[in-house]
């Protein structure tokens, strides 16, 4: 492959990618991110589109688990919401200043001479503010986010197999529809009526995760996919990635490796560094920027 010229990868090199989420996994849960961004969403979804507080949190968990983010589940109940102010909402807030340089991950991913890659479901703005303040500005190839996999505000959800959403059979509501009653719908057990498509695509659709390797022009079978989430994690393996479950030492099905940090890369995957033939630090060109960078550079 080009890239093995590019990084003087040895022939026998087993991967040609390394592919990371990035919140909570190139930084841990306890920077607090996490739960300020959940009630940032919650706060958003009562001030901005209504939502019942008696119903807010059966609500949210149910959208999350069905649709893979609450977003996505939003949209496919009806819920209809400029993307640019959700995550401006959502992400603007966020405490930023818990997040502190990195030298230890930093020296890591420079020692690796293989392409590296930001997979998230966040948007583009998020993710270069949280990897400038890691220091890992230039440590990435480029960024698969949000606006990569979604370049535009669709309201309507195709007959197209591509635009299948994660979970279950379907229907589609129309823009003028009324929500969709998902709370109801599990309280009734009503099996015969399926849940709403989304128009959003991200992890954990399958579809999302293979348009995102096509986009950045990444082989599966020679990808390591590095990710907190297990259900993510899961997704990656049904369409051929090599998978490592960061967060736990302990490894779940669709897991090929698990680190209880993300620090622990190098004791637990050695074979990273053994076809090493580069000395010199693998570095990027030019430093990301939310102005000047491509979500995604491939």
């Amino acid at each position: 492959m080009e890239y093995e010229n590019r990084y003087h990868l040895a022939h026998s090199s087993e991967y040609d990618c390394l592919l990371f989420d990035l919140d909570d996994t190139l930084y841990p849960l306890s920077s607090g991110l996490a739960l300020e961004c959940g009630q940032n969403i919650k706060e958003y979804m009562v001030q901005k589109l209504g939502v019942d507080k008696e119903k807010l949190i059966e609500l949210s968990n149910l959208l999350y688990k069905n649709y893979g983010t609450t977003m996505a589940g939003l949209r496919a109940i009806g819920y209809d919401f400029d993307y640019d102010e959700y995550h401006s909402y959502v992400h603007g807030r966020l405490p930023y200043q818990n997040l502190k340089p990195d030298p230890v991950l930093r020296n890591l991913l420079m020692s690796l001479p293989i392409r590296k890659v930001i997979f998230t479901n966040a948007d583009k703005i998020h993710a270069v503010t949280a990897l400038r303040k890691l220091g890992l500005e230039d440590c990435f190839e480029g960024i698969i986010c949000f606006e990569t996999l979604n370049p535009t505000h669709k309201s309507t959800v195709s007959d197209d197999e591509d635009d299948i959403a994660f979970f279950g059979p379907t229907t589609t509501p129309s823009s003028n529809s009324k929500i969709f009653d998902i709370v109801g719908h599990f309280t009734r057990f009503n099996t015969n009526v399926g849940l709403p498509k989304t128009p959003i695509v991200c992890k954990p659709q399958e579809h999302a995760i293979e348009l995102a390797l096509k986009i950045a022009n990444i082989d599966p079978q020679r990808t390591l996919f590095f990710e907190d989430s297990v259900r993510n994690v899961q997704a990656g393996k049904r369409v051929g990635l090599r998978t490592v479950l960061v967060g736990t030492s302990q490894r779940v099905k669709g897991t090929d490796f698990a680190l209880e940090s993300i620090h622990n890369i190098r004791e637990a995957i050695p074979e990273l560094w053994e076809n090493d033939v580069m000395k010199s630090e693998v570095s990027y060109p030019s430093k990301l920027s939310a102005a000047e960078t491509q979500p995604v550079l491939a």
